[in-house]
């Protein structure tokens, strides 16, 4: 339905469900969140990166015809700029593109591909040095993404911050899994047991293969910590857990499905994202740390890069020195010992989630920051 007075935003995304991945969750739920209050018309790839060679001319060739009846287009991500480039070729139409973080910075091996050098060379004198510069503004997820553009040469006044969401709504009601429920997903005795769980793309920064090296060691042996997830280094994860032989204490679980993932945050004693500092890699916000807070879990994460967007240390989680043992295992410890105290953080980091974080909110501030940008 159409809604007058407001633009009518062209929507593109290289990534959406039903592909899993932090950048598909945020595309569509911040695509269903701005159809709610303006005129949005979505193209998106649904078929993952092996499509995106078409994707790109597929779209392209449906703004050509689009675009008169539309007052802006918003990319996805940073990578869709070549989309931006070529639309500046015939059109005066603003560009904006939400950028996550790698999609600036991409310099690590993130992929896990053997081409990926060739690509970060490609992209460099590409993105970096032609297609950013035509993109008219970047709305970042996090603070330390609009540092790393300004790094590349992107003025500052191209950027505004708008922060990620959570669906709060898609987590109520997701409490009545018990521990049995966890003890059969996991396949694992968890009697007397503290369950620590890490939830996400398994990447080197996320420090998982960190945590069990050097933080599991001298926790309590009655701490279990559960990884779900994949990505490129879980063989190095595997291979952690084989040199500190934690085959009993590390329990590798996949990708979750949205039930599993429920519940797993729901079920769990604390939350923890261990990130470490890695070279050309970034944690450009941290979504799961406000989905476990939204399901009443003590999130434990890095003052690392954009998950200090995310967390505010003491409201809806704790953060903490990235890489520091000590710190680390002295939290989890601390906050072990008291389950009422838990209880108590857990319903207070809920309420601070939902009175600052939901989608409706975050879809709020990109509308405003879109109509700015239309002259």
């Amino acid at each position: 339905m159409e809604k007058p007075n407001y633009p009518k935003i062209l929507f593109i995304s290289r990534a959406y469900p039903p592909i899993l991945g932090g950048i598909e969750n945020q595309n569509y739920e911040i695509s269903k969140s701005l159809s709610e209050i303006a005129d949005v018309k979505i193209i998106a790839n649904k078929f993952g990166r092996k499509m995106l060679p078409l994707f790109a001319p597929y779209a392209l060739i449906q703004i050509i015809f689009l675009l008169p009846k539309y007052d802006v287009i918003l990319l996805g991500d940073g990578v869709l700029s070549i989309i931006g480039w070529f639309v500046k070729l015939f059109s005066q139409k603003p560009v904006i593109s939400i950028a996550h973080g790698l999609d600036l910075n991409w310099n690590s091996s993130s992929l896990g591909v053997w081409y990926e050098k060739i690509l970060i060379k490609l992209y460099k004198k590409l993105w970096v040095e032609i297609f950013f510069e035509k993109i008219d503004k970047f709305i970042a997820v996090g603070n330390t993404t609009i540092k790393e553009g300004v790094k590349l040469g992107i003025p500052k006044e191209k950027f505004v911050f708008v922060p990620n969401g959570v669906d709060t709504e898609k987590f109520l009601g997701t409490r009545n899994y018990s521990r049995h429920d966890l003890e059969k997903t996991i396949n694992m005795n968890l009697s007397e047991k503290k369950v620590l769980l890490t939830l996400g793309r398994l990447a080197r920064r996320k420090g998982v293969a960190w945590f069990i090296e050097n933080v599991m060691p001298k926790l309590p042996n009655n701490i279990i910590y559960v990884v779900s997830g994949n990505g490129p280094d879980k063989e190095n994860i595997k291979a952690a857990i084989k040199r500190t032989k934690q085959f009993d204490r590390v329990k590798l679980f996949g990708p979750a499905t949205d039930p599993e993932k429920f519940l797993l945050y729901n079920t769990v004693d604390l939350f923890v994202q261990p990130n470490i500092k890695v070279a050309g890699d970034m944690e450009g916000f941290g979504l799961v740390v406000l989905e476990a807070a939204v399901c009443r879990r003590v999130v434990i994460t890095s003052e690392l890069e954009g998950l200090k967007d995310a967390i505010t240390n003491g409201k809806n989680g704790f953060l903490v020195d990235p890489e520091n043992t000590e710190k680390y295992a002295a939290k989890i410890k601390a906050l072990l010992e008291n389950d009422d105290v838990r209880k108590i953080f857990g319903e207070r980091a809920r309420e601070f989630v939902k009175e600052n974080y939901t989608w409706e909110i975050i879809a709020k501030k990109y509308l405003e920051e879109i109509k700015k940008t239309i002259i």
